[in-house]
């Protein structure tokens, strides 16, 4: 192996370190801008915030699951809104059919044809933060 070969993968690494540096600074200031926006509307869910901001990272899912009350919704909402996503949310009631959720057809009058046709009409499931 010759020195320069050496010094390049020396050279390499190091900026292969950089970068993992920089990419771990920029999720701190991304998690702290977070936190102070979603600080503004959400209060005392410290930990669940923290759970939650964890999972969006980790490009992970995750389930609220509590009595009413506890903004669950409020934050839901709060981060969607943060990003700048589509937010839905879903109400399960005894009567929840399964094409509440995902969608169902829908027959259509074409009023140019006059044909009938299929048109989907998507459920709460078609959006970013459900």
């Amino acid at each position: 192996m010759s020195a320069s070969s050496s010094q390049n993968s020396a050279s390499s690494s190091i900026s292969q370190e950089q970068l993992e540096e920089q990419a771990i600074k920029g999720l701190m200031v991304a998690y702290q801008r977070m936190r102070q926006e979603i600080g503004k509307v959400i209060i005392g869910q410290d930990e669940v915030v923290d759970q939650l901001l964890i999972s969006l990272f980790c490009r992970g899912h995750c389930l609220l699951v509590g009595v009413p009350g506890l903004a669950k919704t409020l934050l839901c909402s709060t981060i969607a809104s943060i990003l700048q996503l589509a937010f839905r949310r879903i109400q399960f009631t005894p009567d929840l059919m399964p094409s509440d959720i995902t969608g169902t057809d829908v027959l259509q009058d074409d009023p140019e044809t006059g044909r009938k046709t299929f048109q989907f009409i998507q459920g709460p499931l078609f959006t970013n933060v459900l």
